[in-house]
């Protein structure tokens, strides 16, 4: 793909305003314990509801619809160290506590009004599945081939510009059947940075070291950026026309 289209999108100087995983949340009338509503959510969805920041929250409320005074299950548990994590595997970094909570030993997390509760497995209750919004394609393609895919079957090659996105892709990326994976970063050589295509700023990185400086060497072709399936999950630049599994964006 030439090199001037991505020209306007290099002109953008400032971060992106919203710094979150986007998530498409459903809820379920259906009434059942928390083991249940989890398996029901992997079936047919990603999993049970997980929230990483407000805007997360706020998006979540509103698949409620209104619903008052109910209580609904999400995806947070503490697990047999007393820590808080997600259903999908995720680490808890956004908690949204009622006043007073979490109190005793129950170990399960539902939602009343927006605020955060917790209760015993047990209980029978309503709840709120969640569709990932990443998926990785396991085909072999250039990354000029792997964009052109996503953006005519999905959305596009997916940006990270957060912990929580990191989060997200470290998820999914053990799906792959190669040792690294496209992201959406292009280098630009005449200008010496690297920039999402998505049209957002490098803010979030997670470079390993030696890799994602300003001074690629852009022959003989341009360079991409990659995420590393084993071990550390960092960020690395690959020639764009290495033939790489990849990550789509679904909205």
């Amino acid at each position: 793909m030439a090199q001037t289209l991505y020209f306007p999108l290099l002109l953008i100087a400032l971060c992106s305003i919203s710094e979150c995983v986007q998530r498409q949340y459903h809820f379920i009338k259906e009434k059942k314990n928390w083991t249940e509503a989890q398996r029901y959510c992997k079936e047919k969805y990603t999993d049970l509801a997980t929230v990483d920041n407000m805007n997360d929250m706020i998006q979540l409320n509103k698949s409620v619809n209104n619903v008052k005074d109910a209580n609904i299950w999400i995806g947070l548990q503490r697990t047999s160290d007393y820590k808080w994590h997600w259903s999908s595997g995720g680490p808890a970094l956004f908690l949204n506590w009622a006043s007073g909570q979490p109190v005793g030993s129950d170990n399960c997390t539902y939602i009343i009004n927006g605020q955060w509760y917790v209760q015993p497995y047990s209980a029978i209750v309503s709840f709120i599945c969640f569709n990932n919004q990443l998926i990785v394609i396991q085909q072999n393609l250039s990354w000029s081939e792997a964009l052109r895919y996503c953006r005519q079957n999905h959305v596009d090659l997916v940006s990270v510009q957060s912990v929580e996105m990191q989060y997200e892709v470290m998820n999914v990326v053990k799906l792959a059947s190669t040792e690294a994976v496209w992201l959406g970063l292009r280098h630009s050589c005449s200008l010496g940075i690297w920039f999402w295509v998505s049209g957002e700023t490098v803010c979030y990185q997670n470079w390993a070291p030696g890799n994602g400086t300003s001074e690629e060497d852009c022959e003989p072709t341009v360079r991409s950026g990659a995420v590393q399936y084993g071990g550390d999950p960092t960020w690395i630049s690959r020639p764009e026309t290495d033939r790489l599994n990849f990550i789509c964006r679904n909205y």
